[in-house]
């Protein structure tokens, strides 16, 4: 096209812009940001938050900030600056505080939504009616539409991370919530039911249900976590994460959520991974241990009790150039995303230059 024609083409376009508003409708414009890109490019930044900077915070929240009625939460919401709210573009992970003698009042939402507990005991959780005690490392499930609250009997404050899928929620105009008519739901006769069935992880019941269905499973003890990555520490080392498993849903195999994955990983002393990029993305919660993730040629030194999202399609491995074994657990949206089709992988092969340090 020669440039008078696209200057006239221009000015055609122009013309017509106000006639179609009237009718709602549009025609794309020069000065229109592209609906295609050669690869994704998306607002959620990397963001490292520092355990030393949350933990003052948090003392503050569990002081200052009272539970309110309606199932409000106290919670210190991870935000990524390129966001208009959220961690990523798909989750909302947020760290709450509770008290000894709280309530966390009972509710119900669409959003699915999981609990890793950080620090503390004594606090139970109860969804469904079942109704689970909460130790360090234990992930607890909340799927959708489920009737969910937490009673604190211990004498020390708890604090738990949050993820919620709340902006692919709120993306597909998927939201409910609902109150529960008391502050606690009553708990049933066999309060842990779904874990005496699929809690094992060798057995399940002969009629395990809709294989496609929601995950039975609601808890996740810590314990029987840390002892499956322990004997997956004896197989060949994972190129991009060294161990790493998956929790899953034990009715079908697949992962625990139907939007959000999650995972235990362990980087072991002196391991350096190779990097990759996805779709999608990742929030990482360190556990225990120091080390070193390299995004796009920037390193991110963390420590226990550290958070970190990484960018869509970024390129990034991890470094463990201590002497001690570092466990991370993971979240991500890659359920998501291969539901949709939407999944992509790529291997760098290698390690990248590192660019910058903080």
């Amino acid at each position: 096209m020669g440039h008078d024609t696209a200057m006239s083409d221009a000015a055609a376009r122009q013309a017509l812009k106000q006639d179609l508003a009237r009718y709602h409708c549009r025609v794309h414009q020069p000065d229109d940001p592209p609906l295609f890109t050669r690869e994704p490019s998306s607002a959620t930044q990397t963001v490292h938050w520092r355990w030393r900077d949350l933990e003052p915070l948090l003392e503050r929240l569990g002081r200052e900030i009272a539970l309110g009625s309606a199932g409000m939460r106290r919670t210190l919401r991870l935000q990524n600056p390129g966001l208009p709210y959220g961690t990523t573009h798909t989750f909302w992970a947020s760290i709450q505080v509770i008290l000894p003698g709280e309530v966390a009042e009972a509710h119900r939402h669409t959003a699915s939504a999981f609990r890793f507990i950080m620090k503390g005991g004594g606090a139970t959780t109860t969804v469904d009616g079942e109704c689970y005690p909460m130790h360090e490392g234990d992930l607890v499930l909340t799927p959708a539409m489920t009737w969910h609250d937490h009673v604190h009997k211990g004498s020390e404050p708890m604090i738990w991370l949050d993820v919620l899928d709340i902006s692919l929620m709120r993306a597909v105009h998927g939201t409910f919530f609902e109150g529960y008519p008391d502050r606690m739901q009553p708990v049933a006769e066999v309060p842990d039911r779904s874990f005496r069935e699929f809690g094992s992880g060798l057995m399940r019941p002969v009629d395990p249900g809709e294989r496609d269905g929601p995950n039975p499973l609601l808890a996740y003890p810590a314990d029987m976590a840390m002892a499956a990555l322990e004997r997956a520490a004896a197989l060949p080392a994972d190129p991009y994460d060294d161990v790493v498993l998956e929790y899953q849903n034990p009715r079908n195999g697949g992962p625990a959520m139907r939007t959000m994955g999650m995972r235990l990983q362990k980087l072991r002393a002196g391991a350096r991974t190779q990097a990759r990029r996805h779709t999608g993305s990742k929030l990482y919660y360190i556990v225990r241990g120091h080390g070193s993730t390299i995004v796009d040629g920037r390193r991110y030194d963390w420590a226990p009790g550290d958070f970190l999202t990484v960018q869509p399609w970024a390129w990034h491995e991890h470094h463990n150039d201590t002497g001690e074994d570092a466990v991370l657990f993971q979240v991500n949206d890659i359920p998501a995303m291969q539901a949709l089709g939407y999944y992509r992988e790529q291997a760098l092969g290698g390690h990248q230059t590192i660019e910058e340090q903080t």
